[in-house]
């Protein structure tokens, strides 16, 4: 009995001995213990939220570098289409979960397989010409497309028929991939409001500004910023757009990009393009690109201001449907550079000095706000 009362003293006196160290000074790694436990808890894709992190990595997110490399883009765009694990389950996410960014090919081959039938009674895949413009067109215009790619041209009209539909997921994903694409923000945005007059839009609802062109340019937008090369020219063209003195509405310039577009398809003008390489949907994505390479760079070295928007919109065109070949290998060029970390756009000067914020009196004209020169059609699409 004694023997039993005596190793039950010593045993309160060892757990008191324990408790006592516990409730002094602990160890400095019970902190660190502590925290790691705390975030192991949490899943990969919500550890980038956690406020501690948030904090630690917030000095680190307001330093932006003028240009970014192009292998940085790639590792980035790698790491975002990752598709999120679920721990519980070990299961995919599904693919229109909020969040998850949208290519283009996936965009295009929604439009592929939906009923468009409706909107394709109304395009007119080629411009009316009568007297003397038809004979001139025969004689010396551009070869026409080839027969096996009519139907690939007719997608891209039709597309530009389709109008914003913000209760479609699959719209929805597009118009949040380019915002978070172009700001380099992480989170999901609300698909109207002030956010979308920063990037250039005129109103709070994207929908509202693509007159003309349709759901294509917002496709092309997306088509921009998709791709590692071509997303730093579109965030050049983003920072000379909010220059203090140069400043011009970026998405609105590139809603008229895509009219342009449009309607050097339908002119035929990227016709013997389209022949060689035996697609469309590429090219007319190339001339898209190429054409607001070539604005942004006018823009800049000619000092152009939002009041000469409509002129250099229409001197564009012009030059752009004369020589389509030469303004896609100007952007063969850049885009060589890019690779090689040797191209920028805006040259030396990178939209030095303090940017503007967006503006609503900004007063811009684009192609549709001009009489149309034209000989060879309207604006019908």
């Amino acid at each position: 009995m004694n023997e039993n009362s005596h190793s039950f003293h010593e045993k309160e006196l060892r757990d008191g001995q324990v408790e006592s160290v516990s409730a002094g000074s602990s160890p400095p790694c019970d902190k660190d213990s502590s925290a790691l436990l705390a975030f192991r808890g949490i899943s990969i894709s919500e550890l980038k939220n956690h406020s501690v992190l948030q904090a630690l990595t917030a000095e680190a997110n307001a330093w932006e570098p003028r240009v970014v490399s192009t292998e940085v883009l790639q590792a980035q765009e790698e790491w975002e289409a990752v598709e999120s694990i679920h721990p519980e389950t070990g299961s995919r996410a599904s693919m229109d979960q909020p969040g998850q960014l949208i290519s283009f090919s996936e965009a295009l081959q929604h439009f592929q397989t939906v009923d468009l039938s409706s909107f394709k009674k109304r395009i007119q895949p080629t411009i009316r010409r009568t007297g003397l413009a038809a004979l001139r067109h025969y004689l010396f215009g551009p070869p026409k497309l080839h027969q096996g790619l009519r139907e690939e041209r007719d997608l891209v009209l039709t597309i530009a028929q389709c109008g914003l539909d913000s209760q479609d997921p699959m719209h929805g994903r597009v118009l949040q991939t380019i915002y978070k694409k172009l700001t380099g923000s992480k989170f999901d945005c609300a698909l109207h409001g002030d956010h979308w007059e920063d990037l250039g839009f005129q109103g709070t609802n994207p929908a509202t500004d693509l007159r003309g062109a349709g759901f294509l340019a917002l496709l092309h937008l997306l088509y921009l910023v998709m791709d590692s090369k071509t997303l730093l020219m579109a965030r050049e063209i983003l920072r000379l757009s909010r220059h203090h003195i140069q400043q011009f509405p970026f998405c609105l310039m590139s809603v008229n990009i895509t009219r342009i577009a449009i309607q050097a398809l339908r002119e035929e003008c990227l016709s013997r393009e389209c022949n060689r390489q035996q697609k469309v949907i590429p090219v007319v994505n190339s001339f898209y690109a190429a054409t607001f390479l070539r604005l942004a760079h006018v823009w800049r070295t000619q000092h152009k201001t939002i009041s000469d928007s409509g002129f250099v919109l229409k001197d564009l065109e012009m030059s752009a449907k004369k020589s389509p070949r030469r303004l896609l290998k100007t952007l063969e060029t850049y885009l060589a550079g890019v690779s090689k970390g040797q191209a920028s756009l805006l040259g030396t000067q990178k939209c030095s000095g303090p940017q503007a914020p967006h503006s609503k009196d900004l007063t811009f004209t684009g192609v549709c706000d001009l009489p149309s020169h034209s000989s060879e059609g309207t604006w019908l699409i």
